[in-house]
């Protein structure tokens, strides 16, 4: 047997029992275990564990009773190793916004896995995915449980809560972030191509969204008429929806690297010590901005369009 450490939890009041195991658990590197000795058959604890951390752990049975049980937790390595973080985001959505705090893209580079994106990133895994499971001890919300949403009202959803947000927000800011260069540029030339860049962004963004609501979602909405009504699929001049949504997909991440590369200009947002009104107003609704593109984009890659690929092939 390896050396490991070894919990003995007789010797823990039983109110401390539960929280240490996991405490110690969420502790673990990929790949690494523990060991717990207790006084009777810890079966409660394999589900409380399966329930609350998944299929993320391999449970041995070194002795089995009848007067110790003795058992190897280990921390599996599949999870970060198989599940994209698009996946991950799908399950639990509250864990955008850690991926958001490491630099890591959930939306345009959800296709990744945790360890592909720590390796490129230099991002301690360990560390990243101990912050991911903290979220699993705190109460947890259905309502956005996007994946289990009729596509008919997911697609009317990003419709009328993403692209209008687009469309209400896109020229407001061009135009102030056009002001902010004119007035301020000569001592702040970073303020010059910012406003290039988003000019960039805003049409490319707005006829991106036409392109959608046009073409790709009428083809999507077709595809769940037939499968309802059972009706034989009529022949698209799109032929397979996977060519429009890898079109769609492109697009996504050049927008999402330019946004990057004014997060980058900016350094995260920080005003210079003289920005006026003005100024702070553009940045607060560049970052706002950026906030509901990732939320967009996920949507889209991540639940919109593997709906639309399956349903696609059923029909097929």
């Amino acid at each position: 047997m390896e050396t490991i450490n070894i919990l003995n939890v007789t010797a823990l009041e039983p109110r401390l029992k539960h929280p240490r195991i996991f405490e110690l658990f969420d502790s673990l590197a990929p790949g690494a275990a523990f060991i717990i000795d207790n006084d009777h058959d810890p079966k409660p604890l394999y589900y409380q564990l399966l329930a609350e951390r998944g299929q993320v752990f391999s449970w041995e049975y070194y002795e089995n009773g009848p007067e110790l049980w003795k058992v190897k937790i280990s921390k599996t390595i599949g999870d970060t190793q198989t599940e994209t973080i698009g996946e991950i985001v799908n399950k639990d959505y509250r864990k955008a916004q850690v991926f958001k705090r490491y630099g890591i893209d959930f939306c345009c580079g959800g296709k990744k896995t945790i360890a592909e994106v720590c390796k490129t990133k230099g991002i301690d895994v360990t560390k990243l995915e101990k912050d991911l499971s903290v979220l699993s001890d705190e109460v947890y919300s259905s309502e956005n449980d996007y994946l289990k949403w009729d596509t008919n009202f997911l697609v009317d959803y990003i419709i009328n809560t993403h692209h209008r947000y687009v469309k209400d927000n896109t020229v407001f800011i061009k135009e102030l972030a056009n002001k902010v260069a004119k007035v301020h540029g000569a001592q702040h030339p970073e303020a010059i191509e910012i406003a290039s860049i988003f000019s960039e962004v805003a049409d490319d963004l707005l006829l991106h969204l036409e392109k959608e609501e046009k073409i790709l979602f009428p083809f999507i909405k077709e595809l769940i008429r037939v499968e309802a009504d059972g009706s034989v699929l009529p022949e698209s001049l799109l032929g397979n929806v996977t060519n429009p949504i890898q079109m769609m997909e492109a697009e996504h991440e050049q927008v999402g690297e330019a946004l990057q590369m004014i997060r980058d200009i900016t350094q995260n947002f920080a005003l210079p010590a003289d920005a006026c009104n003005s100024y702070m107003i553009l940045y607060k609704k560049l970052d706002e901005y950026e906030n509901d593109l990732h939320r967009h984009v996920h949507l889209e890659n991540n639940v919109l369009f593997p709906k639309a690929i399956d349903l696609q092939a059923k029909l097929n």
